[in-house]
């Protein structure tokens, strides 16, 4: 595996697929001596401050050292390559430093420099060295993105029958050659996470056909007491050693393979109700539990007229209709007029436009007199009724203010490149969320105001700011803007407003990440934080995409790994044509859901994922189908696996669609 990078995501990148996959990976970053373009961005004066802030808080805490039960992966290790990693330096990712990358030879190519230009240029040089090359790109425009994808594997597709390679050389079929292209930007893959962490307050999930999925590890469940499976049970885990529940553990209690040493990986249900006196992880969906949101109808053109007048105003307009009607109804039993007569002379007199009934009888008088009042109180109303219409379009494109009695909501600073996605995916969750920016002309300000969000225009620093977006009632805090230190000092802010708020930091340090974490876990140990860079967060799915574009996600369980996968049916033998219940294979392969939105008679399938921006119904979870559901050719499977049983499955993989899919 080749990395190619400027920033943090790289290293994080690199130490991912060393130390989860087992990968030789070779890293190529500018030098440190390059002025232009640093390798590792320096401390900057935001990031003394900060540390300088945070240096405060702890010397005004009796307890400031570090947890002793807390893991490293609760607030980023920091934690740079060892020197298993091959390191180049170089300033551009040109030919001569992919040559001496390897690139002739590489099985995968990440481009994550933080210019799109550069991720592109270096993208058509890597192809054309090596048409074989599986390329993982960064880019944030995902409709570029998508193009790019379609020209590059466009171009591996062409130099593969060039070459004489007709099947798999682009989708990984029998030739076994996955050259795939895959466009990812690092705000869309840290979205889910952060909305995650504000939901469920956990940052561990996995993304996959419109479903949040958390890998949860579980305590032992006592004997005699039944513990949730939630979806399914991942595994079961080795008992520690001093453990008082794994003295109490039946001999004949589920154990691994391998001795008494290791985790039971995907047991069948039968297995994971009798194990006894050993944690287990679960996994479970991501789903936002509190007050639904109140969907409200965007008001504008064809709105109905409630949406447009208050309704004092709505009763105030009726009333001068009814007095109109009853005055038309009077002048025609008085003065026995034709009834549609009566009315008109009714209208004349209520706009002053009739001439005077001198001569007239004294009904027609005394009616003229109340018409002409009756039109007196109308001015007004009509008045009232066109300020309100105008006030009414106005609002429609201005931003919502917090409701009064808004409570259970998140808190949302920052509006930039992350902070658009994670609201665009709270707001798909059905999470309420106030919205804190002070650049009135941010990315994400159009976004907030077409989904009609409630925003805060303001710096976050100055006082005032989180009180208006009623943070004390709050449910969890996001700080996702570009400085630290804003982020830092909005959730001491916040913390002091509400102690068992549920706060979320993004840090770009991965070592102040740390420090930053356990400070706040120190002062505040009974209410969750969570702080978290980009890289940290984004460096799974990129490298999960460099393992194939069918890897999702990598879940470590102890010393081992399941990888979360995304298979279609067609021309797989152990998936096509079979149920649920029989692809099932416990300790190897287990089928979480089923993507079945593709139609009966779909079109030749193609390796192309479905474009970002489209959206999908989410899959169907395997309990929603039952197990003797048929998984048909166009079906997307969603399963986890080990990663022996994964590579088992593709190399069983059926002949080419059209020449008979046997079974095996």
């Amino acid at each position: 595996m080749v990395v190619c990078g400027d920033d943090a995501l790289a290293h994080r990148l690199a130490t991912e697929l060393r130390d989860v996959y087992g990968e030789r990976v070779t890293l190529v970053v500018p030098s440190a001596r390059e002025p232009h373009r640093p390798r590792i961005p320096p401390p900057s004066r935001a990031l003394d401050r900060a540390t300088a802030l945070l240096g405060r808080v702890s010397a005004a805490m009796t307890r400031t050292g570090p947890l002793p039960s807390e893991a490293p992966a609760d607030g980023g290790d920091g934690e740079a390559p060892e020197e298993t990693v091959r390191i180049l330096e170089s300033a551009q990712p040109d030919d001569v430093a992919l040559s001496e990358a390897g690139i002739a030879g590489a099985e995968a190519l990440a481009l994550v420099y933080d210019d799109d230009e550069l991720n592109i240029h270096a993208a058509l040089r890597a192809r054309r060295l090596n048409p074989r090359l599986r390329l993982v790109i960064r880019l944030y425009n995902r409709k570029l993105g998508q193009h790019l994808e379609e020209l590059l594997d466009q171009a591996a597709a062409v130099a593969a029958q060039g070459a004489g390679e007709t099947d798999g050389a682009v989708d990984g079929g029998n030739s076994g050659i996955d050259a795939s292209t895959t466009v990812l930007s690092d705000a869309d893959t840290v979205a889910p996470a952060l909305a995650a962490t504000a939901v469920a307050g956990t940052s561990k999930v996995i993304e996959a056909d419109g479903l949040l999925l958390r890998a949860v590890e579980r305590a032992p469940v006592p004997p005699g007491r039944a513990g949730d499976p939630g979806l399914c049970t991942l595994a079961l885990l080795s008992p520690s050693v001093g453990d008082p529940a794994s003295a109490a553990r039946p001999a004949d209690a589920t154990r691994p393979a391998a001795g008494d040493e290791g985790p039971v990986l995907l047991p069948d249900d039968a297995a994971a109700a009798e194990a006894v006196g050993c944690g287990s992880v679960v996994l479970e969906t991501v789903s936002y539990t509190g007050r639904p949101v109140r969907r409200r109808r965007l008001r504008g053109r064809g709105a109905p007229l409630a949406s447009l007048f208050s309704r004092r105003l709505r009763w105030s307009l009726a009333g001068i209709v009814g007095a109109v009607l009853a005055l038309a109804v009077a002048s025609w039993i008085t003065i026995g007029e034709n009834p549609v007569h009566a009315a008109y002379l009714t209208l004349l007199d209520l706009f002053a436009i009739n001439d005077p009934a001198i001569d007239g009888p004294l009904p027609r008088k005394i009616l003229q007199l109340l018409s002409g009042l009756t039109g007196l109180l109308l001015l007004p109303v009509l008045v009232a009724a066109a300020f309100e219409g105008l006030g009414t379009f106005r609002s429609a494109s201005a931003l919502r203010r917090p409701p009064r009695g808004l409570s259970g909501h998140v808190v949302l600073l920052g509006l930039g490149k992350v902070g658009t996605r994670v609201l665009a995916r709270l707001h798909e969750m059905g999470t309420p969320v106030v919205c804190i920016e002070a650049d009135p002309d941010a990315r994400g300000i159009a976004l907030a105001r077409r989904l009609r969000v409630p925003t805060v225009l303001g710096d976050v620093t100055h006082e005032g700011v989180l009180e208006a977006a009623l943070t004390e009632r709050a449910a969890g805090l996001l700080a996702l803007t570009s400085e630290d230190t804003t982020n830092l000092e909005a959730a001491l802010y916040a913390r002091s407003v509400n102690p068992q708020l549920r706060v979320t930091l993004r840090l770009f340090d991965d070592r102040f990440a740390t420090a930053v974490y356990r400070t706040l876990r120190a002062a505040h140990p009974r209410a969750l934080t969570r702080s978290r860079s980009t890289s940290f967060l984004a460096a799974p799915a990129f490298a999960g995409a460099m393992m194939g574009r069918q890897i999702l996600g990598a879940i470590p369980v102890e010393r081992r790994v399941l990888l979360v996968a995304r298979v279609e049916a067609r021309g797989h033998a152990a998936l096509e044509g079979r149920t649920v219940g029989e692809v099932r294979r416990p300790g190897w392969l287990r089928v979480l859901a089923v993507d079945t939105s593709a139609p009966d008679d779909p079109e030749p399938a193609t390796a192309a994922a479905p474009p970002p921006e489209q959206e999908r119904e989410p899959a169907h979870l395997v309990h929603e189908l039952g197990n003797d559901y048929v998984l048909r050719p166009q079906d997307r499977v969603l399963l986890v696996a080990t990663r022996q049983a994964l590579g088992d499955l593709h190399s069983r993989r059926a002949r080419p669609v059209g020449t008979g899919a046997p079974r095996g």
